[in-house]
Parts: structure tokens; sequence; C-alpha cells
């Protein structure tokens, strides 16, 4: 059986009224929408309150999932819309931390870009650390809708079409947007000697 099959199955019987199934859903899901969290808002708190937001407003919205998309597409749409919001009412351009931040701790932080090899070589591993602490500053320059696509691309691995599908834009804005993020964190390292 196939994840998105899986899913349905879950979301069928939570529909049902069956906790176990949405419990099962939410364990599915949580670690990702809680990294995809932290990675916006920089703080351990507010990640919380916004997988608590979004899990809540996929519990209420169940019965609207249609299966047009994957189930995962359509919580990340939520997902999106929910840290919108957070961002809107705090005013919030904080710094995207994403590959090290705020309460994250460097297990947390190489869980992203932990290469095997580096088990064996501290010497490669130091220097991970330090490239990625240096590309968690880039990122935090970048404009909010910038991190957001970039968090969307690269660390939940969307599709442009899904992340144009979340953003309410076409494949096309997506793309610009990600390219345009990624040129400039290219030239940021570059004068930084990040890279």
């Amino acid at each position: 059986m196939s994840l998105s099959e899986q899913d349905e199955a879950l979301i069928r019987a939570a529909l049902e009224g069956s906790a176990r199934a949405w419990e099962r859903l939410v364990r599915r899901y949580e670690g990702r929408v809680y990294n995809f969290a932290l990675r916006l808002s920089g703080n351990e708190t507010e990640a919380l309150d916004l997988m608590q937001e979004v899990f809540l407003g996929v519990f209420r919205n169940l019965h609207r999932f249609r299966g047009d998309s994957l189930f995962s597409t359509w919580l990340f749409r939520i997902a999106h819309n929910k840290a919108v919001d957070m961002n809107r009412r705090r005013s919030l351009l904080m710094p995207l931390s994403a590959l090290g931040g705020a309460g994250q701790t460097e297990e947390e932080v190489l869980e992203h870009f932990h290469d095997e090899a580096h088990e064996q070589n501290p010497q490669a591993l130091l220097d991970t650390e330090q490239r990625n602490a240096g590309i968690a500053q880039q990122l935090s320059r970048l404009s909010w809708e910038q991190r957001l696509v970039v968090e969307l691309k690269v660390f939940q691995s969307c599709t442009f079409d899904e992340i144009a599908e979340m953003q309410d834009v076409s494949a096309n804005t997506a793309k610009t947007r990600f390219y345009t993020a990624m040129k400039l964190l290219k030239t940021q390292m570059e004068q930084t000697h990040v890279v």
C-alpha cells in the first residue's frame, strides 16, 4: 500500500471517528510540520504553537479533503496559510534559523545536512557545521516569501506546481521566487565566503 493510500485509509477512519487513525496521521506528519514551523519561526515555542494551529485546522477541515492532491500537499497548504497568518499577526520577519537556530540542538541542525562520511571525519563534520551556520545566517536575510519558497522546495521537497498551489500563484512565479532567492543566497555566500 502506497503512502497516499495509507493516508487515505487513515483519513477515512479518522472521519469515521477513529481517534487511533487521527493520532497515526498526526504522528506521520508532526515532525515535518514542526521542522517547517521551526525553520520559519526560528523559535521552538512559536513552532509548537504553529504546529498546533496547523493540526487543529487539519482536524476541523479533514472532511473537506477531496483527494485532488496528496494529503501532504493539502496539509502543507494549511501549514503555509497558518504560517502566513502568524507572520501577519505577530509582524514577524524573523530569521529563518533553518539550519540551526534558536533552541535547536546541533544534532537537529545536522539532521538536514547529515552525510554518513562525516561520521568518521571530525574535521569534515566541523566544516559542515560551520557552513550550515553560515547558510542559516544568509537565509535569514531573505524576505519572508523567499524563505518560504526555499523551505517548501528544499526542505519539504515540494514541486513547483505544489508550491504554486499553496501560494495561489502560477508555477512560473513560484520558480521565479525560488531561483531569485537561490541567486541571492549564492551572491551573499560568495561575498561572505560561506561556500
